[in-house]
């Protein structure tokens, strides 16, 4: 048995193809994940990691996130020092966690055609560090809570709370990697009230503190 096999994009299918892939966790580009899941219900896809390790295979999603599996399998083997020097030379960031999403969920918010929904979207953009409610958001539309959940599910394909969440994720990610603000700062810019809190939803997102997210991602010329 080789001692790692690995797949960049579209090439999971190859893997799955080979029998690689059966019984084990694997990632694809997202606009393949529901293909792969379906031509092979043997394999777990994860929808949301940019890569992922199951034991000696890993696979990876869009070409760039091939670039991150690739600097983490010279960590595993030569040590972040030396995978940090490949970076700088590269000029990428060292590292984006695997378990990253590779879906912005600003990218996601530009898919609805539906007013309303774009409107509270915008809304909660623009006012990310306030207390945000579903009902302050259904006043706003001038819809019932139920009613906006409801539709907001549908329209977004997530949650209105979980949008949130992850949005306040995403933006202190930003902040993290683009400002130096202390953490209780990003916290409170970004509606979690504390740096505690903070911590909390990192850890439950990608298994790190901000503080090593601020770390593996800043670039070299911050």
């Amino acid at each position: 048995m080789v001692r790692r096999i690995c797949s960049v994009c579209g090439g999971a299918f190859i893997l799955a193809e080979a029998g690689v892939l059966t019984h084990k966790k694997a990632a694809t580009h997202w606009m393949l994940c529901e293909k792969l899941a379906r031509e092979y219900p043997d394999t777990e896809v994860d929808r949301e990691s940019i890569f992922v390790k199951d034991g000696h295979v890993y696979t990876s999603a869009g070409i760039t996130s091939g670039m991150d599996l690739t600097l983490a399998l010279i960590e595993e083997d030569l040590g972040k020092a030396f995978a940090l020097k490949i970076a700088r030379v590269m000029v990428l960031f060292l590292k984006r966690p695997g378990n990253q999403a590779q879906y912005s969920v600003l990218l996601q918010s530009q898919e609805t055609g539906h007013e309303p929904i774009r409107k509270a979207v915008e809304w909660i953009q623009n006012n990310i560090c306030e207390e945000i409610t579903i009902e302050k958001l259904a006043e706003y539309c001038l819809m019932s809570p139920r009613n906006f959940a409801r539709v907001f599910a549908r329209e977004m394909d997530i949650t209105p709370m979980k949008y949130v969440e992850k949005l306040r994720i995403e933006t202190a990610g930003r902040y993290l990697t683009e400002t130096h603000f202390t953490m209780d700062e990003i916290a409170r810019l970004c509606g979690f009230k504390n740096s505690i809190n903070m911590n909390r939803m990192f850890l439950h997102a990608f298994q790190i503190t901000p503080s090593q997210y601020r770390g593996r991602f800043r670039s070299s010329f911050h």
